[in-house]
């Protein structure tokens, strides 16, 4: 069998949980599975990221709240979900039947919102990692996201990670001063990985009308706009932990891919790609493994933090 006849090994480990390939579907875009398996075969994917699961069912921001922009989304759909409950009961039926990893992603408004959800989240077999959305408001602290301030970020992991029985990704706003130190403060607090970044701040006018497009007036941006963004977030993140990282921010190609993996990533998640394109993953997985093989490129694990500066 000659190179370019052999399979290259896209598989990955991070925190001793095995995934076919890097890539996994992010938080929010991909609902809970249900619908997109009617695309394609899901469980060829790395995994799948959950949406934000909150303690009690949530019925989100009104609408209108999307927005296309230039190269990008805006969203601020307001963590619409079951919640925990209704989750264990309409969707873990169907999650159990998959071949794929399963990352359970939790939100909250309280350090005791968290704690409980995860608890229950992470008790579950066909849960394999959870990961924190620290970019909620807490409402105990005047509003301010627990994600914002290193501290904050510390405590919140710290907490979190008592009842945490998977390991525990924590992801990262880009809506901050430092990522470095946020990630830095993670690590400290307990996290086993990182997951950056979420989406970053954004509006969109209707000037005719004068008025903002999305009823909840400011909104997440994401799609290729924010990869520059991302990508040298990602760099500085993965400069300040030993922990693993995840990447994500405006990837829709297995080069945008190969970026995040060379900047220090050990595994991807796409978004807004998913929304463009519903089968956005599997052509993402076709895409890698053809690239990897006229790049003689023999296992994908080699390629993480291979940049030269």
């Amino acid at each position: 069998m000659t190179d370019m006849e052999r399979t290259p090994d896209t598989s990955v480990e991070i925190c001793g949980v095995k995934f076919k390939n890097p890539i996994i579907t992010a938080s929010g875009t991909f609902g809970f599975g249900k619908e997109y398996a009617e695309f394609y075969d899901i469980n060829r994917l790395g995994g799948i990221c959950t949406k934000g699961i909150t303690k009690e069912r949530r019925e989100g921001n009104p609408s209108p709240r999307i927005a296309e922009t230039p190269m990008g989304m805006l969203n601020s759909v307001g963590l619409q979900n079951p919640g925990i409950d209704g989750f264990i009961k309409e969707d873990v039926p169907f999650l159990n039947s998959l071949d794929t990893v399963v990352i359970a992603n939790v939100a909250g408004k309280t350090e005791e919102d968290y704690c409980y959800t995860v608890l229950k989240a992470s008790s579950l077999d066909c849960v394999k990692m959870v990961e924190l959305n620290i970019s909620c408001p807490n409402v105990k602290a005047g509003g301010m996201a627990f994600g914002v301030l290193p501290e904050s970020v510390e405590k919140i992991t710290s907490a979190v990670k008592k009842h945490c029985r998977k390991p525990l990704i924590v992801k990262l706003s880009p809506n901050v001063a430092n990522i470095a130190d946020n990630a830095r403060a993670a690590e400290n607090g307990g996290a086993d990985c990182l997951s950056l970044i979420n989406t970053v701040g954004g509006m969109a006018i209707d000037w005719k009308k004068r008025k903002p497009i999305l009823a909840n007036v400011c909104g997440g941006l994401s799609g290729p706009a924010i990869k520059p963004i991302a990508l040298k977030m990602v760099y500085e993140a993965c400069k300040a932990v030993k922990i693993p990282i995840i990447g994500m921010g405006g990837i829709m190609s297995s080069d945008d891919v190969m970026e995040f993996l060379v900047a220090g990533a050990s595994a991807v998640q796409i978004g807004s790609a998913n929304i463009f394109d519903p089968v956005a993953g599997l052509n993402l997985i076709n895409e890698l493994t053809n690239l990897m093989k006229k790049c003689n490129i023999n296992n994908v694990r080699e390629i993480t933090g291979s940049l030269v500066i």
